[in-house]
Parts: structure tokens; sequence; C-alpha cells
């Protein structure tokens, strides 16, 4: 099994046996554990097939951690039961929140950087953490709309959110791209401040436009292939901060397994490139 992460993909039930029979070095596999949260079946079985010959990757879109309430304790118990099964090299959940009063929202929605949420966030984190027996990464969330009532910048709120929990972070650079071209910033600066140190794993994902307002407004949709302005920060991002594994998003318009590889391998070669070469080109 392969011991050293390189560029990595989503894995889904139509690419099991592709992903199985890959043998492509470096390679590891990302899956969302709310899919794999029950107490047998063909899932649980392939997964752990495929564990056996790469390491994966857990990343999680229901923990709610920005909500107004600590994070289901049911919940909890069964991704630290799939955590011990499976073993993942790496864990990460979302900047965000996805239930309120007890009732379930399937997004992962937005709120005010405060220093009341940043509190209410660490204390989330640091309870899930304590119960899963080991550090998380949390991941920049995408903008569509500016929010009212920021206290604080994106990259010190998830800087400190780092340094009380203990945390990592997942660094989406689609994330940044669609949320600057839709709220209007730099995303080579943000890239450029965001805190090499605490950065544990990349991810990269193709975004659409919103049909009725076209390219004023990207959706970070997972549904097509990387965009070229993405792999260029990304490229910039990886001459500044090193290598980290990167991983290959797609949720949507799944195309064939060689499709994916292909676009695996452009990370892979942009993660073997020597330094000075990429701060050159």
């Amino acid at each position: 099994m392969t011991t050293t992460l390189s560029a990595g993909l989503s894995l889904k039930p139509d690419h099991y046996e592709q992903a199985h029979a890959c043998s492509t070095d470096g390679l590891w596999f990302e899956v969302h554990p709310e899919n794999y949260m029950v107490a047998g079946g063909p899932r649980l079985a392939w997964l752990e097939t495929i564990r056996a010959r790469h390491p994966i990757s857990l990343h999680g879109v229901a923990l709610s951690l920005v909500a107004d309430a600590e994070p289901d304790i049911g919940h909890l118990h069964r991704l630290t039961e799939l955590i011990k099964r499976f073993e993942p090299v790496l864990v990460s959940e979302h900047l965000a929140w996805s239930t309120w009063h007890g009732a379930y929202h399937p997004d992962l929605l937005p709120f005010p950087r405060t220093a009341q949420a940043l509190t209410r966030i660490a204390a989330n984190i640091s309870r899930a953490q304590d119960i899963l027996g080991r550090s998380i990464a949390i991941e920049n969330p995408s903008h569509y709309l500016h929010i009212e009532g920021h206290e604080f910048g994106e990259i010190e709120f998830l800087t400190e959110l780092a340094r009380r929990t203990g945390c990592s972070l997942l660094l989406d650079v689609n994330n940044v791209h669609v949320s600057a071209n839709n709220i209007g910033f730099d995303a080579q600066a943000y890239l450029a401040a965001f805190p090499a140190a605490l950065v544990t794993e990349i991810h990269l994902a193709g975004h659409t436009q919103d049909p009725t307002y076209g390219a004023a407004l990207l959706v970070d949709s997972h549904d097509a292939p990387v965009d070229a302005a993405v792999w260029a920060l990304y490229e910039r991002l990886i001459a500044r901060i090193g290598r980290r594994p990167t991983l290959i998003e797609r949720d949507g318009n799944l195309p064939a397994f060689d499709e994916l590889l292909a676009e695996r391998a452009h990370a892979h070669a942009a993660l073997t490139v020597p330094v000075p070469a990429l701060l050159a080109a």
C-alpha cells in the first residue's frame, strides 16, 4: 500500500473496481464518511478492499461545527468507529453549519465571523477532536454573497481556530477562486497570506457559472474539470508552501476513471517538480 501521499481522488461507487485495480504511485482516495456510517453492506466491504491497497481520507459534510449547538454525539461516535476501522490518513470538515434547532439543512451554510462565533466554533472543534481522538483539518468555505457583521478576516479567523484547538487547515483552492470572483477579492493575495505551516491538505475542483448571473456568480459545483485559473493558483501555492497531499474533488457529471486519473496526474506532476523550477515558471 502507498504510504507517501501525492495527489488523490474522490472515491465514488462507479469507480470502485478501477480504483482498487489502480497501482499509480502516491494515489489515495477520499470519501464522505456519512456514506459509510452503516452497520454493514457492500459499501463497507468495498472500502475495506480499497483501504487494503490505498490510503483513504474522510472528508465530513455533516458535523455542523458552526451551529449554535454542540456536534451531535451520535454522529461523532459513528465517525469514531469509522476512523478506528479504516485508520484514515486525514480527517477533515467544513467551516459551516447545516443543523439548526435540531433540524438538518442539506447544505454548507455561512456565518458572520464574530468573537462569539470563534469561541463557539473552537469549543465545537475541540469537543469533536476529543471524542475522535485525533486532530482534524478545517476547510475554508466558498462564498456567494457578502455577509454583514464580520469582526475577523477569514484567514485570521481560521488561524485563530487552529491556535485555540490544535486543528489544521484544508485549503480548497477552487473555493478561493470562486469566492474571490463572487465577492471581490484578490485570490493570489489570499493564497499568499495563508499560513503554510497549518495546511495539511489541498483540494482542487471544478466550478460552473450560475445559469442566471453567468460568470458574475461561480458555483463550487464539483461537476466539471479543474479550471485553468485554479491550476495556476495551485501551482503558485505549491511553489510557496511546498508539497501537500492534494485531492481532485468530483461529485457530479462523473467522467471515466481514466479522465480523473489524468487530472490527478496534473496535480502529481506539480507536486514532483522541483520548487525552483516552479518559481521560475
